[in-house]
C-alpha cells in the first residue's frame, strides 16, 4: 500500500486522511453521517494506483426512502424561509467551501484520476462561483402582473417544486452538482443527492459543508448504484423533479420512469461536439483551443468535448503535426504531483472502452492513428489507468468513431473544403451539445453559428461551463438549460396564476 500523505501536500495531508475516513460508507442523512441499512459498500478506487482507498456506502431502497423522508420533513420550513435569506445561508456556504478548497481539490484528484494542478482546483473554484452566483439571484425570484382587467388583480407567483432528486456522474461531480443543487436550495426546493459510487467522497464532503449552514433535512446525499440507489430515488413518490447528468441510455431510462409519475425531468446527456476551422484562422490560437476543447487534461472525459474536428484541407497537415507536437508536450503522471498535465480515466471498464476505440480506429483501412506523449514509468503508478491522448485521421463520416461518444483522450480529425458540407456533417448527428468555430471573418462566423444544430456555440475559444451562461443541448443530448437564471426559474420552480376580482 502508497502511503497517500507522500503523495501529497503535507500541510493538508491530516485534513485529507481526516476526510476519507469520516467519510467512510457514510451517506449525509438529515446532516448526519449514516451507515447504509444494510451495511453494504462498494471499493473506492485510486485509479492512479489501481489501490482501495476506502468504502462507498451502497444505498438501498431503505436508504433512499430515508434520505427522501428527511428531506421531505424539511421542505415546508425552507420554502417558508424568505428568499433573500435562503440565498444569504447559501453565499455563506460557499465562504465555507472556499475555506477548505484546497483539501476538497486534492480528494477529488484521489478518487477521480484527474490532475489536481489542471483540472481539480479549477473544478472546485467554478463550483464556488457557481454557488455564489445563485445565492445572489434569489431576489429574482418573482412573478408578474398582468394586465388582464382593471377590476381585476392578476399576477404570478414563483414557488418551490418540492423534493429534488440529483443524480450526477462521476467525470465533474462538483461543479456539476452545484448547477443542480444550488438554483434548487435558492428557489427554496430541499434535495437529495446521488453521488458517484466511483467518486463519492469530494461530493459528500462538499455537501457536507453546506449542510452544517442548513437546517437539518434540506440537502442529503447518498451513493449507490444506478440499479439500486438511482432508480429507487426517481420512482419515489415523494420526488417532485429529477436533475440528471450522465449518458444518454441512463437518461432516457430516468425519462420513462419519472413520465410514469408526470414530474418535470432535466437532462444533461453525452454529446460528439464538432469542431470547425476555417483557412483563415489562427493556428496557434486553434491549436491550442483544440487541446482545451477535447479536454485533454481530464482524458477526454467531458460531454462537450471537441472529438470531432474539421479543418479546411488547406491548414489539415500543418494543423495535425502542430496538435500533435503540442500534445505530446503534455505530462502524464500522477494526478496528485503538481507537474501533471494529464491524469487517469476512472475506472478499468472505462479505459477498456476507450482503448476499444482507438483499436478500430487501427483496424480501418486508409486510418491513421497517433498516440501522444509518454505514459507515466514511476513504480507506484505501474497499475494506473494512463492513456496517451490519440489523433486520428482517415476515418469515414459513419465509423463509430465518429458517431459514438468515446469518452476518453480520441480526437478524430477530417479535412473539409466545401462550407455547406461540413455544416451538414458537423449536424449529421445524434448528439447537438456543443460546437465551435475558428475564423476571423464574422461574416462566415455568423453563417456558421447560425446553421450548427447545437445548445451551446462558441467562436474562437472552448470554454467549459462558465456561470450566467445558459447551458444545454439539443436533441439526444438532453433536456433543459443549467448554470443561468433561466435554469433556476424553469426547472426549479412552478408558476402559479393568482386572479383577484375586486368589484
Amino acid at each position: 500500500m502508497i502511503n497517500i500523505a507522500t503523495r501529497i501536500n503535507p500541510a493538508i495531508a491530516p485534513a485529507v486522511s481526516e476526510v476519507i475516513s469520516q467519510l467512510q460508507a457514510r451517506h449525509l442523512i438529515g446532516n448526519t453521517l449514516v451507515p447504509s441499512v444494510g451495511g453494504a459498500t462498494l471499493d473506492v478506487i485510486d485509479p492512479a494506483t489501481g489501490q482501495v482507498i476506502g468504502k462507498a456506502p451502497a444505498a438501498s431502497g431503505d436508504d433512499v426512502a430515508r434520505a427522501v423522508e428527511a428531506a421531505s420533513a424539511a421542505f415546508p420550513g425552507w420554502a417558508a424561509t424568505p428568499a433573500r435569506q435562503r440565498g444569504k445561508l447559501i453565499a455563506a456556504a460557499a465562504s465555507a467551501i472556499a475555506e477548505r478548497s484546497d483539501v476538497i481539490a486534492t480528494v477529488l484528484a484521489l478518487e477521480t484520476g484527474k490532475a489536481i494542478r489542471t483540472e481539480c482546483r479549477g473544478e472546485v473554484a467554478t463550483a464556488i462561483d457557481i454557488t455564489t452566483m445563485y445565492a445572489g439571484l434569489a431576489s429574482e425570484l418573482k412573478g408578474e402582473t398582468l394586465p388582464f382587467d382593471p377590476q381585476i388583480l392578476t399576477y404570478t407567483s414563483r414557488e418551490p417544486l418540492g423534493v429534488v432528486a440529483a443524480i450526477l456522474p462521476w467525470n465533474v461531480p462538483l461543479v456539476l452538482m452545484m448547477l443542480k443543487i444550488a438554483p434548487a436550495l435558492v428557489a427554496g426546493n430541499t434535495v437529495v443527492v446521488k453521488a458517484s459510487e466511483e467518486a463519492p467522497y469530494a461530493t459528500i464532503e462538499m455537501a457536507r459543508l453546506m449542510a452544517r449552514l442548513l437546517p437539518d433535512g434540506v440537502l442529503n446525499v447518498i451513493c449507490g448504484t444506478g440499479r439500486d440507489c438511482g432508480a429507487a430515488l426517481v420512482e419515489h413518490p415523494a420526488v417532485a423533479k429529477v436533475t440528471f447528468t450522465g449518458s444518454q441510455a441512463v437518461g432516457e431510462l430516468i425519462y420513462q420512469m419519472a413520465a410514469k409519475k408526470i414530474i418535470p425531468v432535466s437532462l444533461e446527456l453525452g454529446g460528439k461536439s464538432p469542431m470547425i476551422v476555417y483557412p483563415d484562422a489562427d493556428m496557434a490560437r486553434v491549436v491550442a483551443g483544440a487541446i482545451a476543447g477535447m479536454r485533454f487534461t481530464r482524458q477526454g472525459q467531458s460531454c462537450t468535448a471537441a472529438s470531432r474536428i474539421y479543418v479546411h484541407t488547406t491548414l489539415i497537415d500543418a494543423f495535425v503535426a502542430a496538435l500533435r507536437e503540442a500534445v505530446s508536450k503534455l505530462k502524464i503522471g500522477d494526478p496528485l504531483d503538481e507537474a501533471t498535465d494529464i491524469g487517469t480515466v476512472i475506472s478499468p471498464r472505462q479505459k477498456a472502452k476507450v482503448e476499444s476505440y482507438i483499436d478500430l480506429g487501427a483496424r480501418t483501412a486508409g486510418a491513421k492513428v497517433d498516440r501522444c506523449g509518454e505514459l507515466p514509468g514511476a513504480a507506484h503508478l505501474k497499475d494506473g489507468l494512463f492513456l496517451q491522448p490519440t489523433i486520428i485521421t482517415g476515418v469515414p463520416e459513419d465509423s463509430p468513431l465518429m458517431r459514438e461518444e468515446i469518452f476518453g483522450p480520441v480526437v478524430c480529425v477530417q479535412p473539409w473544403d466545401d462550407e455547406d458540407d461540413v455544416i451538414a456533417r458537423a449536424n449529421d448527428s445524434d448528439f447537438g451539445l456543443a460546437a465551435t468555430v475558428w475564423t476571423n471573418d464574422l461574416r462566415s462566423a455568423l453563417r456558421t453559428v447560425q446553421r450548427l444544430d447545437a445548445g451551446y456555440v462558441q467562436v474562437n475559444q472552448n470554454l467549459t461551463i462558465q456561470p450566467n451562461l445558459s447551458y444545454g443541448g439539443f436533441r439526444k443530448s438532453g433536456l433543459g438549460k443549467e448554470a443561468s437564471l433561466e435554469a433556476m426559474l424553469e426547472h426549479f420552480t412552478k408558476k402559479k396564476t393568482v386572479v383577484i376580482d375586486m368589484r
